[in-house]
């Protein structure tokens, strides 16, 4: 009897840390580093200027803003999933916008003191680039309004084509 209550605790704690640690695994996302030579050389110049110098393209001139579609945006210099079709809505502004990102885990929001005032800057989890910035004028259910660059993003489709 103490041998079976002894295998029963080792099996409860093994499976209550084999749980815990993959948990660990998924949760964390290993950083990608590159010099900036490596940046320029894999990302087109705008990207490269929005991703890695924190530009802004003009408003309305992004090729992500009237996409209508199904699917997925990433980060156009690590590929990681930013944010869904699912939570895109026209703001007014210019940029795509979302309500909130896929995984909240995905994306760093950082104090910008630029321009004079104090703005929320979006960067990418994985790969550090700038993606654009957050404010909480948006949409109901989150009241936030992520205001992305184009430039900084690439689109896969869900939609199959017919």
């Amino acid at each position: 009897m103490r041998f079976l209550k002894y295998s029963f605790s080792l099996l409860f704690f093994g499976v209550s840390f084999a749980a815990f640690s993959s948990e660990i695994k998924t949760d964390t996302i290993k950083p990608i580093r590159k010099s900036d030579k490596e940046w320029k050389e894999s990302l087109s110049p705008q990207a490269y200027y929005i991703l890695r110098k924190a530009g802004t393209e003009r408003a309305f001139t992004g090729k992500l803003y009237n996409v209508k579609t199904k699917g997925t945006y990433i980060c156009g210099g690590c590929k990681l999933p930013l944010f869904s079709s699912e939570t895109k809505f026209n703001s007014g502004t210019g940029w795509p916008s979302f309500w909130q990102p896929i995984n909240k885990k995905n994306v760093k929001e950082i104090e910008d003191f630029e321009l004079g005032m104090v703005r929320t800057e979006v960067r990418c989890a994985r790969c550090d680039g700038h993606i654009g910035h957050v404010f909480d004028d948006g949409p109901k259910p989150t009241g936030l309004r992520y205001c992305m660059n184009s430039e900084a993003m690439l689109f896969t489709s869900s939609e199959q084509k017919k």
